[in-house]
């Protein structure tokens, strides 16, 4: 399904900007219908995409080998609602999103660092790969919830 980091990213941007429409949506209705479980609702799911997310553009970025600019970028950009979309196009069009995964070495000596043998490991293993950062984003999910939103 994700066979390049662009579709992934691209697919998790546009989660992002759903899940924004549904916050919103939900925090018009607790304002003007008394819904409070919607916020609750369009809350917890935008929070699990938008950690997600996050995590999908750190990936992103360590195989694509994006600067800490574009990087930031990318991941500030779900925190303005619906950013993630031109953020998408921004990187897209400079070619940030380029190429496949990294599955082999190419001989680039920025390929010879522990982790960069270590990612390599873990993106010829998909499957896993994709559960551990889901099992990942659960637990952070987890532990946002049982500290609560901020102001509480």
């Amino acid at each position: 399904m994700f066979r390049t980091p662009l579709t992934l990213f691209r697919t998790l941007a546009f989660a992002e900007a759903v899940s924004w429409t549904l916050l919103i949506t939900g925090l018009i209705l607790r304002a003007t219908a008394g819904l409070d479980v919607a916020v609750s609702i369009g809350g917890g799911i935008h929070g699990f995409v938008f950690l997600s997310y996050a995590a999908t553009a750190v990936v992103v970025a360590k195989n694509n080998r994006w600067r800490p600019w574009p990087t930031a970028v990318a991941v500030v950009s779900a925190v303005i609602p619906y950013a993630t979309i031109p953020a998408e196009i921004w990187l897209n069009r400079t070619g940030r999103l380029a190429g496949q995964w990294r599955v082999a070495e190419t001989g680039d000596p920025r390929e010879q660092a522990w982790h960069d043998r270590f990612f390599r490991t873990l993106l010829r293993h998909p499957l896993l790969f994709g559960l551990a950062l889901a099992v990942g984003v659960v637990v952070v999910f987890a532990v946002l919830l049982i500290i609560g939103p901020p102001g509480r």
